[in-house]
């Protein structure tokens, strides 16, 4: 009898040739081609090699020349975005004494923030610009954060210019980096924190000292300074951050600048630090350096500045020396959202648009915000709303964003869905930035590409689960050159995503499935959808050297007396059912899916839209955002909407409902709620019981009891694990290879981001003998700047 490791050998080979994908009751063969080579062949290791440039986005894809005789190759511009790679300021002493022996050998290098900009490049983006980078102490983001005022400092940066300059052959394809100057001004996360006067941010705990004029003075040659060593370390130029809170954006803003004197009262004296800097930089660094000046267009604080400051300004910054305007929108502390997945595509366009129709600047203005795909970013261009398009976080969701683009390869592009769950979410908290459908970004020197393994290590690989973890796996295992075969017992890709994509605000999510499918076909993966796989299955094919099970979650079910009556649903049941639902509801849970079935039910019309259909204008009537910025600040009187329903959401434990929700996006959840007018919310609960009409009693926080007399109580209390193939593997011949990944190996809020990050990390080392089920999560390394965060935090 022939060994099962030898047919499965076998088995392999054959399917090299073609594979099987089943369909109900249809049967297509695809004809694919596997190399018999270690070298790698995906278009993540060799992006575009023979590819034809396609002309679906010619004036995205337009050159255009700078001021100085810089020809840019395209007109996307990947904009600042603080990722924790730009380095630290940590004196070695300070390193030894809060990290021990846990980082022995920390060093300063920015060789990862070389690599991730390097890819960026190869991937045709034409101008970057860094996360930023402080000219001084005063202006750390927070303590002992990447600083560039000495000489060793600007040798650090010399490996990040070297390696984007050595993309591009000639003069008009050539990557050019600038620098970010970001001084925090009173939001700086430390005791040193200075502004144009005597005031508080109120997302710092610390208050801001007033600059004196010596102070302001001295300021300003820091600036000067730092963006002259950014041009000895060979970076193309800077950009200076003037807007959406910062120093610059305190010292130009009536209502931070409370001062007397000549950087005080009228506009221009406002605007004379600023411009100072500006005058100063282009002094000491000569014509041929560019000068970005990040200018906030659309403050959406009370009292910012208005339309006709903003047209002022940009003025004199083009006569002070700036070589392009960068537009900014919003400060930190607006309540407005601005680059959540809940904005709209290019919701903040208009006010770009309002600069250039005045015909009164002559250098290039660049439109930001919400700019995710290609379209997108071609619609703004080809209607001279901008010069530039910026983009930052789909560069991380993508870094050959362009080149796909260029290449008529659109469809391939791992879009941004603008759910800043590990990109700013990680920032706050010291972490390296990540992307959620991206696992690699910012993990570039640790994680290597999925290039194709030597013959001898690739497998044959079982996926049961074709959710974000499985696809995650699937597509990364493909691409490492193993054969895959992925089954779903649903008609379609997805699992909990489907849900996900309903919800009003999230339908972005349609592009990550979108991405999934088109890279399962690119990569021949073996896709077997309305396919019920059970454990006898799994025992029955030889063919496999390895199981994954990515069979996700069960929702919890409510452990109450009358939990079984027809009034009660899941989440399940509302957001992939279509249950009918009544027109008082109470949910119970206040997670991140109690959250969006609220808003499902309070704004789902009953139409799944996908990104384009959502209207910008609406967007910014519901939040009270005057485009036109003729009020102080552009803030106006929001629209209020008629509420199909009345919500009450309820949790056991006390405080804050949706505490725990994403850093930079859960107040926007729970804005939207209160402004429905209602949606009550009670935290510290105790359930007692479902009565035979399907009202719920509680015990609520004043130890009161209470009965919501609803027409629905739906469930959304948390999840348990769906691993049932994994428990029955058990102790049978089978145990060793079978590996539970995403919600089935750990249930919590539907985490997409553990849930795709461990499938992909999975993906690149299940060929190694050591990977066996239980040591099979792979996380990425903690930074020293993490744990000095996580240390000062301790002692705060």
């Amino acid at each position: 009898m022939m060994p099962a490791r030898q047919y499965r050998q076998i088995h392999r080979m054959i399917r090299r040739s073609k594979v099987t994908c089943f369909r109900p009751g249809v049967q297509i063969v695809i004809s694919r081609f596997r190399p018999m080579s270690s070298v790698a062949v995906s278009e993540v290791d060799n992006p575009g090699k023979g590819q034809s440039v396609s002309n679906d986005f010619p004036t995205l894809f337009s050159p255009l020349r700078l001021s100085n005789g810089v020809t840019l190759p395209n007109r996307a511009m990947m904009g600042s975005m603080h990722t924790g790679l730009e380095g630290h300021s940590i004196p070695p002493w300070f390193q030894r004494f809060a990290l021990g022996m846990k980082h022995p050998h920390v060093t300063s290098d920015l060789d990862a923030m070389a690599q991730y900009f390097q890819e960026r490049a190869e991937g045709g983006v034409g101008l970057m610009v860094t996360g930023g980078i402080a000219p001084n102490y005063e202006g750390w983001t927070g303590p002992f954060a990447a600083k560039l005022n000495t000489e060793d400092e600007m040798n650090l940066h010399k490996v990040v210019t070297d390696a984007v300059h050595s993309i591009g052959s000639g003069e008009n394809d050539k990557a050019r980096i600038c620098m970010q100057i970001l001084h925090t001004g009173r939001y700086a996360y430390h005791p040193f924190a200075v502004s144009a006067s005597n005031t508080k941010s109120p997302i710092s705990p610390f208050k801001a000292r007033a600059l004196s004029e010596s102070g302001i003075r001295s300021t300003i040659g820091d600036f000067v300074k730092c963006a002259s060593l950014a041009q000895q370390a060979g970076y193309d130029g800077v950009e200076v951050m003037a807007s959406e809170g910062y120093l610059l954006s305190q010292f130009l803003s009536p209502c931070t600048n409370l001062r007397d004197d000549k950087y005080g009262g009228s506009l221009e004296n406002r605007a004379r630090l600023p411009l100072e800097i500006v005058q100063n930089i282009r002094k000491e660094c000569g014509d041929d350096f560019i000068i970005i000046f990040r200018l906030s267009l659309l403050d959406l604080v009370d009292g910012g500045l208005n339309w006709n400051e903003c047209v002022q300004l940009a003025q004199w910054v083009e006569a002070s020396g700036a070589t392009i305007i960068n537009t900014g929108i919003g400060w930190h502390e607006s309540r407005i959202p601005t680059i959540a997945t809940s904005v709209p595509r290019g919701a903040f366009v208009q006010p770009t648009l309002a600069l250039k129709q005045t015909g009164l600047i002559g250098i290039p203005l660049v439109a930001t915000n919400r700019i995710n795909s290609p379209q997108v970013a071609e619609d703004i261009l080809r209607r001279n709303a901008s010069d530039l398009v910026s983009m930052a976080r789909p560069f991380l969701a993508d870094a050959n964003f362009l080149l796909k683009a260029q290449e008529g390869r659109a469809d391939e592009i791992n879009t941004c869905i603008g759910c800043n769950q590990a990109c700013l979410d990680h920032a706050f908290v010291g972490k390296t930035a990540s992307c959620l459908v991206n696992p690699r970004a910012g993990q570039e020197s640790s994680m290597q590409k999925p290039t194709s393994l030597p013959e001898d290590q690739r497998r044959t690989i079982g996926i049961v689960g074709a959710g974000p973890a499985g696809c995650a796996f699937a597509v990364t295992a493909a691409q490492r050159g193993h054969d895959v075969i992925l089954y779903d017992q649903a008609a379609e890709i997805g699992g909990q995503f489907h849900m996900a994509k309903r919800i009003p605000g999230k339908e972005e999510f349609h592009e990550t499935l979108r991405y999934f499918r088109t890279m399962l076909m690119k990569h021949g993966v073996d896709l077997r959808l309305s396919t019920t796989l059970t454990f006898e299955d799994m025992k029955q094919n030889a063919m496999v050297d390895k199981w994954i099970i990515a069979t996700g979650v069960r929702p919890r079910a409510l452990d109450i007396p009358g939990a079984d009556h027809p009034k009660v649903l899941s989440y399940i049941d509302v957001l992939k059912h279509n249950a009918p639902v009544g027109g008082n509801v109470a949910i119970i849970g206040a997670g991140g899916i109690g959250f969006d079935v609220a808003e499902f039910l309070l704004h789902h019309d009953g139409q799944d839209k996908v990104a384009d259909d959502v209207n910008p204008a609406d967007f910014l009537e519901e939040w009270g955002v005057d485009p036109s910025n003729l009020t102080r600040g552009g803030l106006t009187e929001p629209r209020k909407t008629a509420a199909k329903r009345k919500l009450v959401l309820l949790q056991r434990k006390e405080g804050k409902l949706g505490a725990n929700l994403g850093r930079t996006t859960g107040w926007i959840h729970r804005t939207v709620l209160a402004k429905s007018g209602v949606v009550e919310m009670l935290g510290g609960v105790t359930y007692e019981k479902v009565d035979e009409n399907g009202h719920l009693h509680i015990i609520n926080n004043k130890g009161q009891p209470q009965v919501l007399e609803v027409d629905n109580i739906i469930a959304c209390a948390g999840q348990t694990v769906f691993n049932d193939l994994e428990l029955r593997a058990k102790g049978t011949n089978l145990e060793k290879m079978v590996y539970a990944i995403g919600g089935a190996y750990q249930a919590g809020e539907l985490d997409a981001k553990r849930a795709i990050d461990m499938g992909t990390r999975l993906a690149m080392e299940i060929h190694r003998e050591e990977v066996i089920p239980g040591k099979h999560k792979f996380e990425a390394p903690t930074s020293a700047e993490e744990e000095i965060f996580h240390f000062l935090k301790k002692w705060a």
